[in-house]
């Protein structure tokens, strides 16, 4: 414990400058992910049979270990934030795209031919009727991405862009338990204080007939 307590003395403010830069990098990477996933889901909605092909490219770029990722983009955007973030981009797309095709999918037809028969454009169909009814299963997608970003942005310090994996690779390299807990714990609380603000966020752009819905059921 004392040991802790020295740590946090002597790199208190060093702690906070990693925290915001792993925030940083994390936020910035799952947005650019809702960014293309969310429209690009919809899309793949219009054309079924493009959609399996997309999902199994992406689903073999998850599978790619994150340092295998992260050295790929070394040669060709040098180290730091930027290729940080451009690798966790691309983990981010796939659980945002499948909750996004799969909630818009299941959007109830009867609704979508009420919506034409109204007159609205595709547009507004997407806008009025799909997105709102399919936003608790995208959120879901995004939740999920977001908090297992939050995760893998520690190997960030693989390749120089901070964040709290500084700490957690200079805890193992110096064999300072300290260092490790440190960097450890702090992604702990930003993934469940990030999960927890997105199931708020959640609830607030559910459709209020949803969440009468869930509660009588």
């Amino acid at each position: 414990m004392s040991a802790i307590i020295d740590f946090l003395n002597n790199n208190g403010s060093d702690l906070l400058i990693k925290t915001w830069e792993h925030l940083y990098i994390s936020v910035i990477a799952a947005a650019l992910g809702v960014i293309v996933a969310v429209p690009l889901g919809i899309l793949l909605t219009r054309f079924d049979k493009a959609a399996s092909p997309v999902m199994a490219v992406l689903g073999m770029i998850q599978t790619i270990p994150s340092f295998a990722i992260l050295a790929f983009f070394i040669p060709i955007l040098g180290i730091g934030k930027i290729p940080a973030i451009i690798a966790l981009f691309f983990y981010s797309v796939l659980p945002i795209l499948r909750n996004t095709y799969t909630g818009v999918k299941d959007v109830n037809k009867s609704l979508l031919e009420a919506g034409r028969g109204m007159g609205m454009t595709g547009w507004e169909r997407i806008r009025y009727v799909e997105l709102p009814l399919s936003i608790p299963v995208i959120m879901a997608g995004i939740r999920v991405s977001t908090v297992y970003l939050i995760g893998w942005a520690t190997l960030a310090a693989f390749i120089g862009a901070g964040g709290l994996g500084d700490f957690i690779f200079s805890g193992l390299n110096l064999y300072q338990t300290e260092f490790i807990i440190a960097g450890a714990i702090p992604v702990t609380i930003l993934a469940l204080i990030v999960d927890l603000i997105l199931g708020k966020l959640e609830f607030k752009v559910t459709p209020k007939s949803m969440r009468d819905k869930e509660k009588t059921a």
